[in-house]
């Protein structure tokens, strides 16, 4: 019974534990490579799809441009037959001049209205009329389509002799109008796809994420299992013995319950946890209760409780346990173990939600910490592992339908966490 009493040698300090600070620098830099990687690889698709759609829009404005003055010359081509069949001393030859003028202009299906020099429509081409219309229709189709030639582009004179000049006024073609819509039309559809393509994506992502979370919290739970149940056993054989320290098997059974909570709450996060009401300024303080003993007696907690008598809030305790004691323990780190920290609850009625303001004392982050806070890997401690506050907000906004959020930091002032959680 004397070798049951014996201390446990105690790891050598130029063995396991650096062999330990190296496996979590490695799994923290593994972390923060492949959080690093999957932005790399947004920017580079995001890249892509910019370049592809700049080039887009610069070949097509190019072809429009082109397309543009092609049609001008051809409307002032269109004046110029206008111009010659006008001024012909040959007025048999006129009808096939003309003739021949709509045919190379239909080419181009231009629409064109020509004025003479009383600013009267004297001929026109390529405009739509229904099937056998009424001089009044005719008259206020091609009164509605010159206001828009009007508009578009600038009249091209023609020459009609004796100091007379008359204008032609022309639109864009059907096919350049297409061509001018075109490149949005065809960014629309690229951003779309390119959209639907990321959520799919990170839909795929975060599933492999969940399968990853869950297979590692349900392996941890089940290794924790063997070891408990024989320190469970123990437990019990040293309480037995009349020679042993009963003392000893009270401080065993306390790590034993400890590990037991641990075990529990990776099982939960393994599996659908199961939400109850439970009143939440209660669970805050009688687990501060239990926290205080075991951190720094230099850390004084302080609870402003706002909430109304008895407001119970769907959760699943342990988890949501295991939240709060992250987020004091980083508090109580930041703070060296000594400071204060202060947890005001209070309620969003309008929003039908609770807010839990955990505000500490301590060292304060800056901007870009606090931004990256909740990547997996990320750390401001030289061994933590950066997975405490990523399970965390994994556990408030995926199993409770909560928030939780830097709502303030400032370097030397302190920082200031938030929970939001749904009013059952």
């Amino acid at each position: 019974m004397k070798q049951a009493t014996q201390a446990k040698p105690k790891p050598s300090k130029e063995g396991s534990q650096p062999m330990a600070w190296l496996n979590s620098l490695r799994l923290k830099r593994s972390l923060l490579d492949s959080y690093g990687r999957k932005n790399t690889y947004k920017i580079a698709i995001g890249i892509n799809l910019f370049l592809i759609s700049l080039g887009s829009l610069f070949y097509t404005n190019d072809l429009v441009g082109k397309l543009e003055e092609r049609e001008l010359r051809q409307v002032k081509l269109f004046a110029e037959s206008l111009r010659y069949a006008i001024n012909s001393d040959y007025d048999e030859d006129l009808n096939g001049i003309m003739e021949m003028i709509r045919e190379a202009n239909t080419f181009y299906e231009i629409p064109a209205i020509y004025l003479d020099e009383n600013n009267m429509p004297a001929a026109h081409n390529n405009l739509s009329f229904p099937k056998n219309p009424s001089p009044e229709t005719q008259e206020r189709i091609i009164t509605e389509n010159l206001a828009t030639m009007k508009e578009e582009h600038a009249p091209i004179p023609v020459e009609i002799g004796e100091g007379r000049q008359g204008y032609v006024y022309y639109s864009n073609s059907f096919l350049l109008t297409q061509l001018r819509y075109y490149p949005y039309i065809q960014l629309s559809g690229i951003f779309i796809v390119g959209f639907l393509a990321y959520l799919a994506f990170s839909s795929a992502r975060k599933a492999e994420q969940n399968q990853v979370w869950v297979g590692l919290a349900k392996e941890t739970a089940h290794q924790l299992g063997t070891p408990l149940s024989s320190l469970m056993a123990w437990t019990e054989y040293f309480r037995a013995d009349p020679d042993m320290d009963p003392s000893i098997a009270e401080e065993i059974e306390k790590d034993v319950q400890r590990l037991e909570m641990i075990t529990t709450r990776f099982s939960n996060i393994g599996s659908v946890p199961t939400l109850k009401e439970e009143e939440v300024a209660k669970v805050v303080s009688n687990f501060i209760s239990y926290l205080q003993k075991r951190v720094s007696s230099k850390v004084a907690f302080f609870i402003n409780d706002e909430l109304p008598e008895g407001q119970m809030v769907l959760l699943n305790k342990n988890l949501f346990e295991w939240v709060v004691e992250n987020i004091c323990k980083n508090a109580v780190d930041a703070m060296k173990g000594v400071g204060e920290i202060r947890i005001t609850l209070k309620p969003m009625l309008a929003q039908n939600e609770v807010i839990i303001d955990i505000q500490d004392n301590g060292k304060g982050m800056s901007k870009t910490n606090a931004a990256k806070i909740f990547r997996p890997g990320f750390s401001t401690k030289k061994r933590g592992w950066g997975l405490g506050l990523t399970l965390a907000k994994r556990i408030i906004e995926i199993y409770h339908s909560g928030k939780l959020f830097v709502k303030n930091s400032e370097p030397g002032k302190g920082t200031t966490f938030r929970i939001v959680m749904k009013i059952a």
